[in-house]
């Protein structure tokens, strides 16, 4: 019996300590895959991803910068994606932030190859400029119920220090039950100043990480237009799901367009995962939502999301982890058990 899926692609962070060897480890059956990404690499002067995956130890001054994460994440995420069992149909793609340049790939609007050079590319120019940064803060309450006032409130602290002089500030990813912020030193910093800290950790820094999805990354955004032509992309063969919510449905939109979107608006425009993820279910309604590895932190902004859609009676964390353990709807390939529900 076939099982609908819709795909979920990962986006920076997710290539951590316990990712290293994920290459090897999954996908020793994908050296062809793999030897053209490495030519890539080999091409620009950089080290091969099959070398850092190999690395003998994992450092997070290494492995979080934008020219190593990137190109790591995509090859751990396509190959997942060409990894599923038969009886898997594939009915929409979607992915969180850099995850959309994987999404395209694995719809295929882009080759394997295409989309390498895609991310490759941006994610070097991210790391060349590396224009402020991000930050996370939760707006939910610890069993994910989402705070509408809090949210506001917090959103409202963002506009009025991005007005402030001298100020960057604003909304990066709206993720589940938490928000991403992005902006330069003295934004972040004005938000760290004005609101409690949270669990011990919130808010919480992201190494190595620009502000993505806002104004100031219009420089790596021209860039990248210019290096990366249109001529690499094409129709795609499923739906795909943008950071708007969109859905990009197969020869209903020109190449043009899906490029100018790719390396336009949703590099210096907020990205809305969380309604990526909704439009995903009530448009689709799948049996399963997969997320492709490396790493296992997307599943809970995809639950969260669910959740506060009441998605199949999901009210709550503990709802949540009632249905995985009976009937699993989330799952995430980078965990090895979970994995074995989606593979061969």
């Amino acid at each position: 019996m076939t099982r609908t899926a819709v795909l979920i692609c990962p986006g920076r962070g997710t290539y951590n300590k316990a990712e290293l060897g994920y290459l090897s480890r999954f996908h020793g059956d994908k050296a062809d895959l793999l030897a053209g990404f490495d030519a890539q690499r080999v091409d620009r002067g950089q080290e091969t991803v099959t070398a850092l995956d190999g690395a003998d130890r994992f450092s997070m001054a290494r492995f979080s910068r934008g020219d190593v994460a990137s190109p790591l994440i995509y090859a751990s995420a396509l190959a997942d994606a060409q990894s599923l069992a038969e009886d898997i149909e594939v009915v929409a793609v979607t992915g969180n932030s850099m995850g959309w340049y994987i999404a395209l790939a694995a719809a295929g609007a882009l080759s394997d190859q295409a989309g390498f050079e895609v991310v490759n590319t941006m994610g070097g120019l991210m790391q060349s400029q590396l224009i402020g940064g991000q930050l996370v803060y939760p707006c939910q309450s610890e069993d994910w119920q989402l705070d509408l006032v809090a949210k506001a409130d917090l959103l409202s602290k963002v506009d009025e220090i991005n007005h402030r002089a001298e100020h960057d500030l604003s909304l990066s990813i709206d993720l589940g039950g938490m928000l991403v912020l992005a902006g330069n030193e003295a934004g972040l910093s004005a938000f760290e100043k004005t609101v409690p800290v949270l669990q011990e950790r919130f808010p919480m820094r992201l190494p190595n990480h620009a502000a993505f999805h806002t104004k100031l990354q219009e420089p790596v955004a021209a860039e990248g237009r210019a290096r990366l032509s249109a001529d690499l992309f094409r129709q795609p063969v499923k739906p795909m799901i943008d950071g708007r919510g969109q859905i990009w449905w197969p020869g209903a939109n020109t190449v043009e367009a899906l490029w100018s979107y790719t390396l336009g608006t949703q590099v210096v425009e907020p990205y809305d995962f969380t309604r990526a993820v909704q439009v995903a279910a009530r448009e689709f309604a799948p049996d399963l939502f997969i997320i492709t590895g490396p790493g296992t932190t997307l599943g809970g902004a995809v639950a969260q999301s669910l959740v506060q859609i009441n998605w199949c009676g999901l009210s709550g964390k503990a709802d949540f982890k009632a249905r995985q353990a009976d009937n699993p709807v989330v799952i995430s390939m980078g965990d090895a058990e979970q994995r074995k529900v989606v593979t061969p």
